[in-house]
């Protein structure tokens, strides 16, 4: 067998230009196959690692999902949630941990002379505790500063950063936001992009009773985040839910919901399906691109059996069988797809860091892509170098001596 691989290889070195171009086929589907999951697979990780940063085991309730006219309105069309639902669900929904409602409002904040335009977000005083989100320093507003509406807030790294420089320590200072003075008295650690791509840091977390009362006159919650017991308890804790608001808000059976249940799985299922759908089109223009190349294989190894008629013939007369002749044109296209294959690879592991550095779209090479590309590679100088070997392997002795 060694015998064999040597031959091939000093029949491949003989002609080292046309093997190289017999394999760039191979080499350009093989890193696009590998750039093509390595970006899949680094976008399905950044979508779960924002989805991650949003709490553990969390079930967002979202209202506006109704149906009128014919029009199905999506989340926030019509806000429904009530602080008395919020309350409902605080007290008969079991295995949850921790809930927050939030009233959201978008408001002019000013410290000194500066100042910034930065989401305000009314919420509990379990919210940072349902979205995992620890303090950098201070402490978390309590459950009687949400009862009497207090006017303190804690703080984003983003938002602290803009008014108070590096520098300064933001606790304790007060800020103005829509000329109502707010307390700081927690700092935020920072969190970095959200599931939308949102800066979550730049952002100011205030009692809702405060947000309600003083900033917005709103009356009704956009959204409430549960955190259930545990992973195994998220699909029960998503039915209570469903079955309490569907009866405070007298859904009647067979009618849609005016509110959405969501978990951090349904929310990444829903991010990563359109990262499917770019890698299956990267594949496929990268699978083209194999075929091609192994039709150049095919080619080459067509023309090589021709111009080597005679030495084939030569082989035959002293004693060499056909499965032998077989054997050496078929080493000789796997050689040229694997090395192409392997070529592919390195390619492959040199571009897609690139795309990340130049671009910032983030990629991750996955050992399983690795092994399928070095797969198909082989798969492919076996399937498409049968011919020609098999050509080869049945020409006959005399006929190929006397060819010219």
């Amino acid at each position: 067998m060694f015998a064999v691989f040597r031959i091939a290889l000093r029949a491949l070195r003989r002609n080292i230009l046309r093997s190289f171009l017999t394999m760039l086929g191979i080499i350009v589907g093989i890193a696009a196959v590998i750039v093509g999951v390595s970006m899949g697979t680094g976008a399905k990780a950044e979508v779960d690692k924002r989805i991650a940063s949003m709490g553990q085991n969390l079930i967002t309730v979202m209202s506006g999902n109704m149906t009128r006219g014919g029009v199905r309105g999506g989340f926030g069309m019509a806000p429904n949630l009530s602080p008395a639902d919020y309350e409902a669900i605080r007290k008969e929904v079991s295995s949850v941990t921790a809930a927050s409602p939030e009233a959201r409002t978008s408001a002019q904040v000013a410290v000194g002379n500066q100042n910034t335009f930065v989401q305000v977000s009314g919420v509990s005083e379990e919210y940072i505790a349902a979205r995992s989100w620890n303090l950098r320093g201070g402490d978390n507003f309590t459950e009687a500063d949400v009862r009497n509406a207090n006017k303190v807030c804690l703080i984003g790294s983003t938002t602290a950063k803009t008014l108070f420089g590096e520098s300064m320590d933001p606790i304790g200072q007060i800020i103005r936001i829509k000329n109502a003075p707010f307390t700081v008295v927690g700092w935020l650690e920072a969190k970095g992009s959200g599931s939308f791509g949102q800066d979550q840091d730049d952002v100011i977390l205030v009692p809702y009773t405060a947000v309600m009362k003083r900033l917005s006159g709103d009356t009704k919650f956009r959204s409430v985040f549960v955190q259930a017991e545990s992973p195994d308890t998220i699909a029960d804790v998503q039915n209570q839910l469903t079955a309490l608001l569907r009866q405070r808000h007298q859904i009647a059976e067979g009618k849609d919901d005016d509110f959405m249940v969501r978990n951090q799985q349904e929310t990444s299922d829903f991010f990563n399906a359109n990262n499917r759908i770019m890698t299956i089109l990267i594949g496929f223009f990268a699978g083209i691109s194999l075929v091609v190349g192994g039709i150049g294989i095919m080619n080459i190894m067509l023309v090589s059996v021709t111009e080597r008629t005679r030495e084939i013939g030569i082989r035959l007369a002293v004693g060499a069988r056909g499965r032998d002749v077989l054997r050496q044109f078929l080493t000789e296209a796997v050689l040229l797809s694997v090395v192409g294959g392997g070529l592919g690879i390195g390619t492959g592991f040199w571009l897609a860091p690139l795309l990340t550095k130049f671009f910032q779209f983030p990629t991750l090479i996955s050992n399983t892509s690795v092994i399928m590309a070095f797969s198909v590679s082989a798969v492919i100088g076996i399937v498409f170098g049968f011919f020609p070997a098999l050509k080869a392997a049945r020409l006959d002795p005399i006929d190929a001596l006397r060819y010219e």
